[in-house]
């Protein structure tokens, strides 16, 4: 044997690259023990098989590689971890927000003149609606009946005097969807950064965490954050202009959220109960300068988070057991069309003075609730794609929890929790005829067919109080609606002869309805040398003669004017869409035709 050594190719990594190379050693070091590799012999059966091994290590490495990395992973769970190391904050089971009208018949005062104020109800936050196709809304905040703003109406008489004996009050509040749900969960003995694994999966949010001995465990967006700001009653002179106060509170009992696609964890912190330092909030003035020991100043930052004075991530639960209370949605569509939510199912009624009021006209109030949405209950009914949540990750990592540019701002729209409702696409614009910094922000929402349709009013008020946070003084920021074009798409393809030309008819339409899953963003083009090459791959296709898109027009369309001819390139290879326009195929199934030559 030849002592003089061959390098070794570690450019060789798959199956047949390394069994060129075994073969190659094999012939070259042991010419005379090994000289029978016919594909029948031991020898080739042990070199397939050294290979093979040796492909699978090579794919799985660079699998895991690819993993590893938020623009080349492929995994949905890899990708929401990776989205979680850039502070993206996965948002599951998306919710619909909107605004309802209750409606209460209270009985009139002895004068007959308006209502018997005694009987104006508060009908409380936690309230339960239906719609007519089951789903279910919960009320987002107290309605009171009693507010000077509500419509009042006459709505029974007397007949022998003419004067009203009830009045129809109508008031509005909130609603979210879902249902309430809860779990136990029984904890032993002490553990750092114990992690719970919830039974449900569709938890679109955490209520409230407490143990078996009522103390209150709060949720924080990371587990250094000690202090939140929380909601009190306004009891003041002014509390008719701002009815609620937000205090700091300590917050040494916490918890951080942490989504797969199909599961939900609680994390705590990894300090006991003994290890709380500060039983109280810090006086900022104290940790607004830390001086550190020092006779100088060097750091004169403040952390209005950071008022806890401890080096401990919060307390873990121990030796207790958890009861965990949550918003959950029952159905895949959670919107709900105008005109609906006609229900109150599980109303929570208060009387300011109940002992005094009779109890007869009580359960009449109660049972004359009735609810009714002007517009539809809308938000985003699908979870995004894997690279849709690769691209709000990138984006969002960009902010660095400021506006500045207007991806920053698409950015954040996106990131807005659940709770405040959600938009399907976003698309910011500055405004060219502004002499501000006045920004367009146009976003489109869908309804409960999945379809594109305007996001409501509460939506949109929401993500202006959101935007508030981040963005820049000097800008102004306009939330519109995104324009809807419905289009068709008809096409023509050369079949092989010896093909079923019903079966590439039908292959061609799913490869077009495939293109065309995920919702285009407001302002993409269409290209239609993608639709080209999608139907040139369908198995059968021997070529794709033309490709034409055309406006869909009717009462089941949008009536957004669009002219096809005048936006489609020189070179027939796109379609321009103006920057506030989304298009959208409707009714894939009849938008869709085609035929074969």
């Amino acid at each position: 044997m030849s002592s003089r050594k061959t390098p070794i190719k570690y450019t060789s990594r798959e199956f047949e690259s390394i069994k060129r190379d075994l073969l190659e050693h094999a012939r070259r070091y042991y010419p005379d023990t090994f000289k029978d590799f016919n594909e029948a012999s031991f020898g080739a059966l042990m070199v397939d098989t050294v290979a093979y091994i040796g492909d699978i290590l090579s794919f799985y490495l660079d699998y895991q590689v690819n993993e590893s990395f938020i623009d080349t992973a492929v995994e949905y769970n890899n990708i929401i971890r990776l989205s979680r190391q850039a502070g993206y904050k996965y948002q599951a089971n998306p919710s619909s927000y909107g605004t309802v009208a209750i409606y209460a018949i209270i009985p009139a005062s002895t004068s007959g003149l308006g209502p018997d104020a005694s009987y104006y109800p508060i009908l409380k936050k936690g309230s339960e609606l239906s719609s007519k196709s089951g789903n279910t809304f919960i009320l987002d905040e107290d309605v009171r009946f009693d507010n000077p703003s509500n419509e009042i109406v006459a709505a029974r008489t007397d007949s022998s005097t003419g004067l009203p004996t009830s009045y129809a009050v109508r008031a509005y509040g909130r609603v979210v969807s879902g249902i309430f749900g809860s779990e136990n969960i029984s904890i032993g003995s002490f553990e750092r950064f114990r992690k719970v694994e919830l039974v449900s999966p569709t938890i679109s949010e955490i209520l409230s965490v407490t143990d078996s001995e009522g103390n209150e465990y709060l949720e924080v967006e990371h587990l250094s954050q000690n202090t939140v700001y929380k909601e009190v009653v306004n009891k003041g002179d002014n509390k008719s202009t701002v009815p609620s106060l937000l205090r700091p509170m300590i917050v040494p009992r916490r918890f951080v959220v942490e989504r797969t696609r199909n599961k939900i964890f609680l994390q705590f912190g990894y300090g006991g109960p003994t290890e709380i330092k500060s039983p109280s909030v810090a006086d900022p003035k104290n940790v607004v300068l830390q001086l550190n020991g020092r006779d100088y100043v060097t750091d004169k930052s403040f952390d209005p988070f950071k008022l806890l004075n401890t080096d401990k991530f919060g307390v873990a639960p121990s030796n207790t057991t958890l009861r965990i209370v949550y918003r959950m949605n029952t159905a895949a569509n959670v919107n709900a069309s105008a005109g609906s939510i006609n229900k109150v199912i599980r109303p929570i009624v208060e009387f300011s003075n109940r002992s005094s009021l009779n109890n007869a006209s009580v359960s009449s109030i109660i049972n004359s609730l009735e609810s009714f949405n002007s517009e539809p209950i809308v938000g985003d009914t699908t979870l995004p794609s894997a690279e849709e949540l690769r691209r709000r990750t990138i984006d969002h990592f960009a902010t660095q929890n400021r506006a500045v540019t207007q991806m920053d701002y698409e950015a954040l729209v996106y990131a807005m929790p659940e709770k405040f409702g959600s938009v399907k696409r976003c698309r910011i614009i500055r405004d060219p005829d502004s002499l501000r910094r006045n920004l367009n922000l146009y976003v489109i929402s869908e309804d409960s067919s999945g379809k594109l349709t305007t996001t409501n009013t509460t939506i949109k008020e929401n993500i202006k109080v959101w935007l508030s946070r981040n963005k820049m003084i000097s800008d102004t920021v306009d939330i519109l609606d995104a324009k809807i074009v419905n289009i068709g798409i008809e096409f023509e393809v050369i079949a092989d002869e010896e093909s079923n030309r019903f079966q590439i008819l039908s292959d061609c339409t799913q490869a077009i309805k495939d293109k065309f899953s995920v919702t285009p963003f407001i302002g993409e083009p269409v290209y239609l040398t993608d639709i080209y090459s999608a139907l040139n791959k369908v198995k059968g296709v021997v070529d794709t003669k033309r490709v034409n898109i055309v406006r869909k027009i009717g009462a089941n369309y949008s009536s957004t004017r669009f002219d096809v001819d005048e936006a489609l390139s020189a070179d027939g290879r796109y379609l321009s869409v103006p920057l506030n326009v989304a298009m959208e195929i409707k009714f894939p199934d009849t938008d869709i035709k085609g035929a074969i030559s």
